[in-house]
């Protein structure tokens, strides 16, 4: 038994919303990284420095922080090894299950973070808040909200 399987084409409308938000998410991305340089940072390090800094104790199990940052436990691993090698991150077992490790903000990582995030915030600032209205970026949070919320659900995550 054959069933209907047409492919539901994008309108021309739909197909540039679409590659307008590809573009837009590529430069942003690509311009973040090259504003972090000068830093010694990636996008990975700063989000990883921005998470564990807004935890409790500066400190994140490592299955959670690679949740958050939506990275394979074993890529994070790496990432927190090269970050540990800068002194910006430690590791620290778990007391509760010695399987456990959790991913620790240093003191220098602190410091880092603070003398990073002025620069990083005034990068959002010129090349995505500035550009838009202040009607524009509700209406692009309300947009965007209920994608973000099914993506969320389909991994599991609330």
């Amino acid at each position: 038994m054959e069933t209907d399987t047409a492919t539901r084409w994008l309108s021309d409308t739909e197909q540039c919303a679409w590659r307008t938000y590809l573009d837009v998410n590529r430069l942003l991305t690509y311009q973040m990284e090259k504003d972090l340089q000068p830093f010694g940072l990636t996008n990975n390090d700063y989000e990883i420095l921005v998470n564990l800094s807004e935890s409790p104790e500066r400190r994140m199990r490592m299955s959670d922080l690679a949740a958050a940052t939506l990275q394979s436990k074993s890529r994070l691993s790496h990432q927190i090894t090269r970050m540990e090698n800068a002194g910006l991150v430690r590791r620290e077992n778990c007391e509760s299950d010695r399987r456990g490790l959790y991913a620790v903000l240093t003191d220098q990582g602190m410091e880092t973070m603070q003398k990073v995030a002025p620069h990083h915030v005034e990068s959002v600032r010129q090349h995505f808040i500035d550009l838009l209205s202040p009607e524009a970026l509700a209406d692009l949070h309300e947009s965007l909200k209920p994608v973000a919320e099914h993506l969320r659900g389909r991994r599991g995550r609330v």
